[in-house]
């Protein structure tokens, strides 16, 4: 039966399917044609950054492409697609109410839902006295542009000469004109796509508004322009890939489908960091997210977000300028667990009124951390060399993913997760972190000098980089407490101009070793860092910790409490309790009734990756009806252990 589109009013909707097609949909079968196809669509940068970050097991069953039968059968059906989204086993279609009904009763469809769309609203503050152009002056410096960079340590990194060079960025925004800008024209941009037409313009063009690329062109000038004393980003010698989502024209409204199927395309392109200036909150009526959903694991651009985390890529995203509204909270994707969501400070430190502040609605801290986003520097759209003073969350997201690209370059061998840890720990309010400013000003040089870890054949170097000139290169040493009043300490081998490196003996998994490092300069001054307490790391883990809690081991499991308990239905979509899973394995989840009577069961194929994950019930029971106020168990096995868990639900 065809179904016509052409007469009725039609929404954008997101068609979920039930599997990927495949006859084992929990297996990962090398020589499948679905597997093989997925490794096809990644690019060799991409399969390099994966196998880093997750091993050789780097195609996960959300890879895997979505069935061509079903979308054959929509297609018959005479359903448009608009985007295909592999990660979500999902694609995003114009429907009539007619098809919707239609479409809810295919045997391989699982829900349709609304695409959400959002009223722009993130961008910069503009200060309009403050319009400049570039002065003619060609001698090296950061002209204007000095004090967004300094807050940041971002100089002393340059003269380093660590640039961004090797790393490679995409950024989501709403238009980039950088291609006669002075300060962009020269920026290395592998690729580029329009995801409101569905071309490679992502300046303006007939049909747009006419500030369509502002936003965009200025966001990418803070991380990457490059003009000698007006104009220098943290990340001017990376490569770039542009995506244009959003549509700011007053007659349309941006779309959750266009920064999912960005985020997939660029991941596919080998990206090492995304980064986003924008937000999501207020949506057409009927549709916005309430501060309850800002969760972690609601939203489609926070899901997304997550999904690009998990294949080895460190996302970055502006915080909200929420902060002097009714709102006040941080907006999606900045919610995410493994995002850094950036807020903002100005010249002297103090947390701009605007920014969002934290916590996410299940309690986490947030932003992530600062910078500088109060009349920030950067590039005039339209105009081959007119600069602005700006402010907005916007403005301090570009320059959080430049440090995070700076610290990708100096040490490259670093992982998503471990880049995402040194950010925290190296940030300036990192041992009394809070929901105004995070765990601080994101510094360049505290991220490149905070010791790390690479693990070769299974054995671990510690890296250190000291950029001191003075300091005496013999004297540098690691130092371990082996009795009460008995200090070790073994020289560290020069690497480079500013590294040093030492290997650590094999050790037992979960042994925990600390220590520090000592060294003095050329007046003979001794250093100990860090200057109060000890790095630390569990053998196993490759992430060192100084004031956040040291990683637990991959071979951990355990299940938390419930969230929120009591659990009333009205007021939360789900309750949840975070298991933590070595990947690959199954939990089986009973919720049973203060009689005793079993009212569902779940069994779950975990992801692939070791880590922690949500689980969430919605108060039905098995047969379709919301369960009665009460008392409720969950009995949970998982990782060859059993727990038991108490909740109530209140209606």
């Amino acid at each position: 039966m065809f179904l016509s589109s052409l007469v009725f009013p039609q929404e954008k909707y997101f068609i979920y399917f039930t599997d990927k097609g495949i006859e084992n949909s929990n297996s990962l079968n090398k020589n499948s044609e679905a597997y093989i196809q997925a490794v096809e669509e990644l690019s060799p940068k991409a399969i390099e950054r994966r196998i880093k970050n997750m091993g050789n097991d780097f195609i996960t069953y959300d890879d895997l492409p979505i069935d061509k039968n079903y979308i054959y059968e929509l297609e018959n059906l005479g359903v448009q697609i608009i985007r295909k989204l592999s990660w979500f086993n999902s694609v995003s279609a114009n429907l009539t109410a007619d098809q919707i009904e239609i479409v809810k009763t295919l045997p391989f469809v699982n829900s349709v839902e609304p695409v959400k769309k959002l009223y722009f609203q993130n961008d910069p503050i503009i200060n309009p006295d403050l319009l400049l152009e570039s002065n003619a002056d060609t001698s090296y410096g950061y002209g204007v542009s000095l004090k967004q960079m300094n807050l940041s340590d971002v100089p002393i990194v340059h003269s380093k000469n660590i640039n961004g060079e090797n790393v490679l960025i995409g950024i989501l925004d709403s238009g980039f004109d950088w291609k006669l800008h002075n300060s962009l024209k020269d920026r290395s941009v592998i690729a580029e796509y329009d995801f409101i037409f569905d071309d490679s313009v992502t300046a303006n063009q007939t049909g747009d508004a006419p500030t369509q690329d502002s936003h965009g062109t200025y966001v990418f000038s803070i991380l990457a322009g490059f003009v000698d004393s007006v104009l220098i980003g943290p990340a001017f010698n990376s490569s770039f890939i542009l995506a244009k989502t959003e549509d700011i024209r007053s007659e349309t409204h941006i779309e959750e489908d266009n920064y999912a199927a960005a985020l997939i395309w660029m991941e596919s392109f080998g990206v090492d960091i995304t980064t986003s200036s924008l937000g999501y909150n207020i949506f057409d009526s009927g549709y916005s997210y309430t501060y309850s959903d800002m969760d972690g694991r609601t939203t489609i651009v926070t899901k997304a977000a997550e999904y690009a985390f998990q294949r080895g890529v460190s996302t970055f995203t502006s915080a909200g300028n929420e902060g002097n509204n009714s709102w006040k909270y941080i907006i999606a994707p900045a919610d995410g667990y493994n995002i850094i969501s950036v807020g903002a400070v100005d010249e002297f430190s103090n947390l701009a009124g605007f920014s969002s502040r934290g916590p996410t609605y299940d309690g986490r801290i947030k932003p992530e951390v600062v910078a500088f986003g109060v009349n920030t520097y950067g590039a005039v759209a339209g105009t081959n060399n007119g600069y602005r003073f700006a402010s907005g969350t916007s403005a301090a997201a570009p320059i959080a993913s430049g440090v995070a690209a700076l610290l990708l370059s100096a040490h490259p061998h670093l992982k998503n997760t471990q880049m995402r840890s040194i950010i925290l720990e190296s940030a300036s309010n990192s041992s009394n972190s809070d929901n105004q400013i995070g765990y601080g000003i994101i510094s360049a040089k505290n991220a490149i000098e905070f010791p790390n870890l690479e693990n070769i054949n299974g054995q671990y170097i510690l890296h250190k980089t000291i950029f001191d000139e003075n300091i005496n290169a013999n004297s540098v040493n690691i130092v371990f407490q082996i009795a009460d009043d008995l200090l070790e300490a073994i020289p560290m081998t020069k690497s480079g101009d500013y590294d040093f490196t030492y290997t650590f003996p094999i050790k037992s998994n979960g042994e925990l070793v600390e220590f520090t490092i000592m060294f003095s300069d050329s007046q003979n001054n001794n250093y100990t860092l860090p200057q109060v307490g000890k790095y630390k790391f569990n053998y196993g883990s490759d992430i060192i910790s100084l004031n956040l809690d040291a990683p637990s081991l991959p071979n951990y499991d355990g299940v938390s409490d419930f969230f929120p308990n009591p659990f009333v239905p009205a007021n939360h979509k789900y309750v949840s309790f975070h298991y933590y899973t070595k990947g690959n394995e199954i939990l089986n989840v009973a919720i049973i009734d203060g009689s005793g009577q079993k009212v569902k069961e779940f069994k779950i194929t975990t992801s692939a990756f070791a880590g922690y994950y949500p689980f969430e019930w919605d108060g039905m029971a098995e047969r379709g009806y919301l369960c009665a106020s009460g008392v409720y168990y969950a009995l949970i096995q998982l990782g060859g252990k059993e727990y038991g868990k108490k909740l109530v639900l209140l209606k």
